[in-house]
């Protein structure tokens, strides 16, 4: 097992935005489209098929609930219901073959460092090293290209 868990967004943050089709907390319209990119799915973590998936973008603040100070952009999830990922079941899958950049943050939402994991590389080791931090509290993981959150990592 591993020594973090992984926190994808809730199954009834989910639900809330695929029924209301508004996002949370700032009620811009959610839109649905054919997905054009991989993603992730930011309930299942899993990459979307392009060109055939169905997926809702909207906006999500990863910090709300954690931290005083807000910080929303652009997330996807599929449009149908799928499974959130287990919060101890590793470091999803798909995900491992994206360029990564995994951000610590000490309370107060304060940057400590961060550490960038190419496509294949070693982002369980980039996570423990992380983690190991006294300074640290939680990761995020965001993709390096697109520069959109992902994940939230915290010690187990």
């Amino acid at each position: 097992m591993a020594a973090y868990r992984i926190l994808s967004i809730s199954d009834g943050l989910a639900e809330k935005v695929r029924s209301a089709r508004t996002a949370p907390g700032y009620g811009h319209p959610v839109h649905a489209e054919i997905a054009t990119g991989y993603g992730p799915c930011r309930l299942c973590l899993r990459d979307f098929r392009v060109g055939v998936d169905r997926r809702l973008l909207f906006t999500l603040d990863p910090f709300h609930g954690i931290e005083e100070f807000p910080l929303p952009g652009p997330v996807f999830i599929h449009e149908a219901e799928c499974d959130r990922h287990p919060e101890h079941g590793g470091f999803p899958a798909d995900l491992r073959s994206h360029d990564l950049t995994v951000v610590a943050y000490g309370r107060g939402r304060l940057q400590r460092a961060e550490e960038r994991v190419a496509g294949g590389g070693d982002v369980d080791g980039a996570i423990g090293r992380l983690l190991a931090r006294a300074d640290v509290d939680y990761l995020h993981v965001r993709d390096t290209r697109a520069g959109c959150y992902d994940l939230r990592v915290e010690r187990a």
